[in-house]
Order: C-alpha cells, then sequence, then structure tokens
C-alpha cells in the first residue's frame, strides 16, 4: 500500500510586510511624541523668557525688548514677529510687566526719569556742548556728563576756571534739586606729569574730582552722602592717547548720574572706610561708590 505524499508549503514572501507595518506605526507614535514635546518647551521657553526679561528691565540691567512673550498656553510663539508692548495690565502666570522705556535708562529717580535728567541738562549746556567742551552720553549705569579740561581747567590744574563757573552753576541747578547718587570722575591723558602740587595723574586726576566734590557741597549744598569721588589717571581712556585731539577728550572730569537700581544694588556691599572730603582733595573717595567704570571710545 503506497503512502500518500504531503502537498508541499508554498513559503509566503510578503510577510516582511507585517514588520514594515509595524515599524511605521512605531516610527510615527515617536515622531508624534517628540511634536507634542517640542509643543510644551517652547510654552515653558516663553515662560522663562518673559522671566529673565521682566527681571533685567526690573534691574535696569538690558535696555527694553519689545518682543511679546505669551502667557497662556494657547497663544502662539511670536519668536519670528516682533510686537510692540505698550502699557500691559495682564493676567496669568506674570501679574506685572515692565513698561517699555523710551529711552535707554528706565528707572526713575527723584522728580522724573534719568532720561528727562538728560534732556535738561542738554538744554542748560546747549552753549558748551556745542563748544565741544562738554559731552552728555547716557549708559547702564546713568547718565554721564563729561567736562573737558580745555574748557574748565587749566593744565595741570586741579582749580576749576572762574569762567567755567557759570556752566557749572547751569549744571549744579539741574542736579542739585534731585536724588540720584552722583560719582565724579577724574581722568587725564598717558602724558606724565611732575610739578610741585601733582607727583603723578593719579594725584591730578583724584584731586579734579574731590575739588569738584567740595564744590558742590559749599556751592550748591548737594547733600555730601549723595556725592562719591574717584580718580582713574590715564587708564580709562574714552579716546586715542597717541593724537592731540584724543588726549584732549581724555582730560576730562565725569559726573556720572548713577541709575538708582543699580546705585542700591551697591548698596548692599560693605561700604568702606568713609573720609571726608573736605578734608583731604587728594582722597579717592568720599562715600561709598559703585565701583570703576570701564569705558571705551
Amino acid at each position: 500500500m503506497s503512502r500518500r505524499k504531503k502537498p508541499e508549503l508554498h513559503s509566503s514572501h510578503e510577510r516582511w510586510l507585517v514588520s514594515y507595518a509595524d515599524f511605521i506605526t512605531l516610527l510615527f507614535a515617536f515622531f508624534v511624541v517628540l511634536y507634542s514635546s517640542s509643543q510644551v518647551d517652547k510654552r515653558k521657553v516663553g515662560r522663562l523668557a518673559m522671566a529673565i526679561q521682566v527681571a533685567f528691565q526690573d534691574l535696569g540691567v538690558f535696555e527694553t525688548s519689545n518682543t511679546k512673550v505669551p502667557l497662556n498656553d494657547t497663544e502662539p510663539i511670536p519668536f519670528s514677529k516682533i510686537q510692540a508692548v505698550e502699557n500691559v495690565q495682564r493676567t496669568g502666570d506674570f501679574q506685572r510687566f515692565v513698561q517699555p522705556m523710551k529711552g535707554a535708562l528706565g528707572p526713575s529717580g527723584g522728580p522724573g526719569s534719568l532720561k528727562d535728567v538728560q534732556g535738561e541738562l542738554e538744554k542748560v549746556l546747549a552753549p558748551e556742548i556745542k563748544q565741544r567742551v562738554v559731552d552728555i552720553q547716557a549708559r547702564k549705569e546713568g547718565v554721564i556728563v563729561s567736562l573737558r579740561e580745555m574748557g574748565f581747567y587749566d593744565s595741570g590744574s586741579a582749580t576749576m576756571r572762574p569762567s567755567a563757573m557759570n556752566a557749572v552753576d547751569r549744571l549744579a541747578s539741574v542736579l542739585a534739586p534731585r536724588t540720584e547718587s552722583l560719582r565724579i570722575e577724574g581722568h587725564t591723558d598717558n602724558v606724565p606729569i611732575h610739578n610741585v602740587h601733582f607727583p603723578s595723574n593719579w594725584e591730578l586726576s583724584t584731586a579734579r574730582a574731590t575739588e569738584l566734590v567740595q564744590l558742590f557741597i559749599l556751592r550748591y549744598h548737594v547733600m555730601p552722602s549723595r556725592l562719591s569721588a574717584a580718580g582713574f589717571a590715564e587708564f580709562h581712556p574714552v579716546d586715542d592717547n597717541s593724537t592731540p585731539g584724543g588726549r584732549a577728550h581724555n582730560r576730562r572730569v565725569d559726573i556720572v548720574i548713577l541709575n538708582p537700581v543699580l546705585d542700591e544694588r551697591s548698596a548692599i556691599l560693605p561700604p568702606g572706610p568713609a573720609v571726608n572730603p573736605l578734608s583731604s582733595p587728594a582722597t579717592s573717595s568720599s562715600t561709598p561708590s559703585t565701583g570703576a567704570r570701564p569705558q571705551g571710545p
């Protein structure tokens, strides 16, 4: 009796489609998870950017940004577009939003902001600015009024010229009623000096600063607690010392009207030894100062 032959089984060549379909499904799910995670991260980045922006604007460290950062999860992320922000009062995760500053300096001190005092000074010192013996600039630390030697001092002298007192009177009429701290800085060029009064540029720059501090106290009755003095010699130039014009720009006394917010931050540092500015014109500081100011062209 013959045995019955079993039919041969045909192997299927389409089984790979099952594995391929599973792989495609998993890949799709993977990219869906990545996409959803990226949307959550964008919202978190938006909140972080908002917090940093508010903090630094409040401290006056950075200039104001006009970028509008969303506060709600439903809002789009406007990083590709700049939107102007006016006086915003919003609710949500952030209860306050810093009002955009109209200038480089936002915090206010005394009657009006530092931008206001800059405008007043530019108005009352317009003749000196036109003659290029006074320069006024706004920086992060405050408004800087530079009195150049050519208009206010004789060479090698720390005493203000009598002819310059009218300009100083107008300058003091703006600064005296205010409340911001003032840092008086003396600067020279890099030409060495050695005479009977000043053995080096250090003494000359410091003497000019403290002489102006005395003038503010005695003539204009500015509170001594608002004042500090510093001498930087030739080490913080604003121009090239290799040319006569550059050296003339570097020989100056800077009056820095300090940004009140930054000045308050510096107040947490332990104060140095108190020095009476009227006792020694060669002293480098009368009240705690905010430190050296890096300068450049």
